[in-house]
């Protein structure tokens, strides 16, 4: 079964808007892609119960769910450590872990011709980011090689942890989908087709959308607008599935808009 795909994004610095998020528009394109979806997405600050309650839930749930943010190794970095409370396990170095972030430090120094020194103290203090949760999984890197890991829950939650940075956290996350999801990707295989429709209420349209999701495997949606610079107010009301089960769906929603006298507008469709 393919799985639904969740996102967590950690950081007081979204919820103070110092910073936009850019993940979620990224990983709804990453998903995209590859035909899949987005299931749901939920947004914490840097507060240990927060962080340690969103990911209880990811891996009590059966989704696979990419974390951004928080795993770094400053004292506003609680992503690792509420990982393993969530888990209920220690906090490990993971041995693959120390050597990317060695190897990573070698490369610091070469850069600036310096001979790599693994006591200095700020070296020391940087194999901290590789200290993960007990059975972790690797995640690699490939912007510095300082990894990211992967952890699943007794629920079967997979939960992938990744930088905050896009730089890092996307090609991260594509490395992910494309090794541990390839077999669930669906390339083409999903389509939505939707109409403007205007004049009417959803409250009159629902009995149509209740119908139309029990007789076909689509999902229906209705998207309202009051104030559209080009359609003014109307509703754009569509189903979206996979491609065989959306041409009849989409087709017996036409008709029953046409049975409710509907004034009907453009027709769009996106793969």
């Amino acid at each position: 079964m393919t799985p639904e795909f969740g996102l967590i994004i950690v950081g007081d610095e979204i919820l103070s808007g110092k910073r936009s998020d850019k993940h979620l528009p990224k990983v709804i394109e990453l998903l995209s892609r590859r035909g899949l979806t987005l299931s749901w997405v939920r947004l914490v600050g840097d507060d240990r119960s927060r962080i340690t309650a969103a990911l209880r839930d990811a891996f009590a749930s059966r989704d696979a769910v990419f974390c951004c943010g928080g795993i770094g190794a400053t004292p506003d970095d609680h992503t690792r450590q509420c990982a393993a409370a969530a888990l209920g396990v220690d906090l490990v170095l993971h041995p693959q872990a120390k050597e990317l972030i060695e190897s990573r430090m070698r490369d610091l120094a070469a850069e600036r011709n310096e001979v790599f020194d693994p006591e200095r103290p700020d070296n020391v203090h940087r194999y901290n980011m590789g200290v993960f949760p007990v059975g972790a999984r690797i995640v690699h890197n490939p912007y510095n090689k300082i990894p990211g890991f992967s952890c699943g829950g007794s629920g079967g939650g997979q939960v992938h942890f990744v930088p905050g940075f896009p730089v890092m956290a996307w090609p991260m996350i594509e490395g992910v989908l494309d090794t541990e999801y390839a077999q669930h990707h669906r390339q083409g295989a999903s389509e939505e087709r939707s109409v403007i429709v205007f004049g009417a209420m959803e409250a009159a349209l629902t009995p149509l959308m209740e119908q139309l999701e029990l007789a076909h495997a689509v999902k229906v949606f209705s998207l309202p607008s009051v104030d559209h610079p080009e359609f003014g107010r109307h509703i754009e009301l569509g189903v979206k599935g996979a491609v065989e089960a959306v041409a009849p769906a989409y087709a017996a929603l036409l008709a029953g808009l046409h049975a409710h006298g509907a004034q009907l507008g453009p027709e769009m469709v996106r793969s």
